[in-house]
């Protein structure tokens, strides 16, 4: 038993020498090894003393590589033409800068309705162009502007610029991004012309605005824009990235959205004419998040006066539900109120509005197949005290994708009013559009 104990003990000091041999053969400077031989430094003490060593020699190394970038940098700016000088300064200030584009590009053959049998036309034309550029300052503040070009319509009185394509503001605001606060997701304020609160929402479920505007906007209640202020904020969390990328990345709150304004009331097409500031906002909520991801419950409401001196009531309630899907889309809107934000007239009206698109694309996988069907029905009454003054609208349309979906594409679409008035003959139009998006 001795005997062994012996063997075990020799073994393990024959080990504890050999591993101090490893680390003493690591030791590459010539002094520390010396040192660890004669037993004054343990090898680990000396392993210590070398990383500091290696520690400090790379400092000096990176700080003597600075040196020489500062160098190199000073040599090339007293080297560079007076004219190139100023390239660094810029670069720097377009760090952070995004551009977008989105075009619409038509072919209309149709006949406007009227008393008198109709009126037919035949024309290409620039329906809509956006121009738009936006800078990050700060991780909490940004800014945007779009421009806005588009032709000129007809008035009375005559406009000088009539029938000519001009540019004109649409957004320019700054953005001030806030800190997640219990329930509220991403919130951010808007400051300048910004989005009202409903277009911009339902335009990112119906994604065909060059077929042209939405129920409310295509009845002249109010358009997309104005100048105010705007709060946005999505609800409890986000949705998962495989949901944004399949379905939709655009307001992913978990269990919903919203966004409040106060804003002039004039919208972005037209000046302020009187005093009176429009209160409006958008509640939307997603109830089944992980069980029926794609459906949700929107409301929106609207309080102020028509943009005239005599300031008419303008009011406006929305109740909206939408479903979407990686297959389809589909949407239902009930809009009741009273005047218009043009301040023209005071009516009371009310309508509703039906929207699906269905995604062939993503239910036939083909290289080929790039195809999106969609159709849409309005009904609306401009005014509910006037016997036949209704009317409805159907629009069928095939598009087809160029890259992916809803960016580059052509859309071919019959868009068809049949009014109730009498006498009077229904709109139609045949239409095919390019869209250019960036």
């Amino acid at each position: 038993m001795g005997r062994k104990l012996s063997v075990v003990i020799l073994c393990l000091c024959a080990a504890l020498f050999v591993a101090e041999l490893a680390v003493a053969a690591e030791i590459k400077d010539p002094i520390l090894k010396k040192l660890v031989e004669k037993g004054i430094l343990t090898p680990e003490e000396a392993a210590t003393v070398m990383q500091e060593i290696d520690k400090e020699a790379a400092g000096k190394e990176k700080e003597a590589e600075q040196k020489v970038d500062q160098k190199i940098e000073t040599k090339v700016s007293e080297t560079m033409p007076e004219d190139m000088k100023d390239l660094g300064s810029i670069a720097k200030s377009l760090k952070g800068i995004k551009f977008g584009l989105l075009w619409y590009l038509s072919y209309q053959n149709g006949e406007i309705g009227n008393t008198s049998g109709g009126e037919g036309y035949s024309q290409f034309l620039v329906k809509r162009g956006y121009f738009t550029v936006k800078k990050e300052f700060l991780p909490w503040f940004s800014s945007r502007m779009t421009l806005d070009v588009t032709n000129v319509k007809d008035t009375t009185p005559p406009d000088p610029l009539a029938g000519s394509i001009v540019a004109r503001i649409k957004y320019l605001y700054g953005q001030f991004n806030l800190p997640d606060f219990a329930f509220f997701t991403k919130p951010y304020i808007e400051v300048g012309v910004v989005h009202m609160p409903w277009l911009d929402y339902e335009e990112n479920l119906n994604w065909y605005r060059c077929q042209d505007t939405m129920f409310i906007e295509r009845n002249s209640i109010f358009n997309s824009a104005d100048t105010g202020i705007n709060l946005v904020s999505l609800f409890g969390g986000v949705m998962s990235e495989e949901y944004q990328t399949k379905v939709n990345d655009a307001y992913p709150g978990r269990y919903g959205s919203m966004s409040v304004a106060l804003v002039n009331g004039s919208g972005y097409t037209a000046s302020e004419k009187n005093q009176n500031k429009v209160f409006e906002g958008r509640l939307t909520l997603r109830p089944l998040p992980d069980i029926i991801p794609g459906l949700q419950f929107s409301y929106f409401g609207l309080v102020g006066k028509g943009n005239t001196a005599e300031e008419p009531i303008w009011n406006a309630n929305i109740g909206f539900a939408s479903y979407e899907h990686e297959y389809v889309v589909l949407t239902g809107q009930y809009y009741k109120g009273r005047g218009e934000q043009a301040g023209t007239d005071a009516f009371k009206k009310d309508g509703y509005s039906f929207f699906t698109e269905l995604k062939l694309y993503n239910m036939f996988k083909d290289s080929f197949n790039r195809f999106s069907i969609i159709g849409r029905y309005d009904h609306f009454d401009p005014n509910r005290d006037q016997e036949d003054a209704n009317n409805n609208r159907y629009i069928a349309g095939l598009a087809y994708y160029l890259d992916k979906p809803h960016k580059n594409m052509f859309l071919l679409d019959y868009d068809h009013v049949d009014y109730k008035q009498p006498g009077k003959s229904d709109d139609k139009r045949v239409q095919f559009t390019l869209q250019v998006a960036l």
